[in-house]
């Protein structure tokens, strides 16, 4: 039992303390305990280390040091410990992200020695909605992905990331770990499109994060020549009545606060503002 304040990388025997602290805010941490329930605290399995931040022996905060840096329920000081730590570690990591108070002064401590980032977004609104819109039909022509059709979706998910974080997937490792994760979500059936009648993808989107409490909506993309012909709110409650049958009870998002476009159209379905987050690009 640790009776001090302090930090240390957490050990698969914490997963209970650890699930617990995912567990009081679901909806922001669905991304971090979905990977948690998956894989446990092994860093080989996680895919990076859990760091633990303790307030008189009692485990309060984690941040999540993998391919992003995640701050989880973290106050001041557990920011100041995790930001030590990354310091320390040398930064291994392609985006900071997380709810926006605690990221900002992750990075406010850390980019003295980690700046400066290829973008900062400072304010991404956090959207959640429990139940279908009422004046929104979904689009019938909105399905899952099946496997067979992996190379029909690859170039518009990497259009789509590319378009989103400013560097394409493909790079490094010629796309190895993206498309292995594309295929992980079209095997899991939590991967959606709209086909038009040559099979190109006009309209995708996918159940990026899922617990039994909250998922997490990821990836929608209109193609460039059907944007503003009205198939992104339809085919939004599509995928939404997807989530809330098959996945969990409370269906989320984060968008950009410049895509305005997109904000209006996730309005139109039904999700409210409910938070904020904040990312930061290297």
């Amino acid at each position: 039992m640790l009776t001090q304040t302090t930090s240390r990388v957490l050990e698969p025997s914490d997963l209970d303390a650890a699930l617990a602290v995912l567990d009081r805010e679901p909806v922001a941490n669905a991304f971090v305990t979905s990977r948690v329930q998956v894989a446990g605290l092994d860093p080989w399995r996680l895919g990076g280390e859990m760091w633990g931040w303790y307030e008189d022996g009692i485990l309060t905060s984690l941040c999540y040091a993998g391919a992003n840096l995640v701050p989880i329920c973290a106050g001041p000081r557990a920011v100041r410990a995790f930001a030590d730590r990354a310091r320390r570690a040398g930064r291994r990591c392609s985006s900071i992200v997380g709810p926006s108070g605690a990221t900002s002064d992750l990075w406010r401590l850390l980019e003295p020695q980690w700046g400066p980032a290829r973008e900062v977004r400072r304010h991404q609104p956090l959207m959640v909605t429990d139940r279908l819109p009422a004046g929104v039909t979904p689009d019938p022509y909105v399905r899952r992905v099946r496997k067979d059709e992996m190379e029909t979706i690859m170039p518009a998910c990497v259009a789509m990331f590319t378009e989103e974080v400013g560097v394409s997937p493909l790079a490094g490792d010629g796309g190895l770990l993206y498309q292995a994760r594309v295929a992980e979500l079209v095997g899991s059936g939590r991967a959606f499109a709209r086909f038009d009648a040559d099979g190109k993808v006009v309209f995708k989107a996918e159940i990026g994060a899922a617990t039994d409490r909250a998922c997490q909506i990821q990836g929608v993309w209109v193609a460039p020549e059907y944007r503003g012909t009205g198939l992104a709110a339809p085919g939004m409650a599509a995928v939404l009545r997807y989530a809330l049958a098959d996945v969990a009870p409370v269906a989320s998002l984060y968008v950009n606060d410049f895509n305005t476009a997109a904000r209006r159209a996730y309005q139109r379905v039904g999700f409210q503002e409910v938070g904020a987050f904040m990312s930061v690009l290297f």
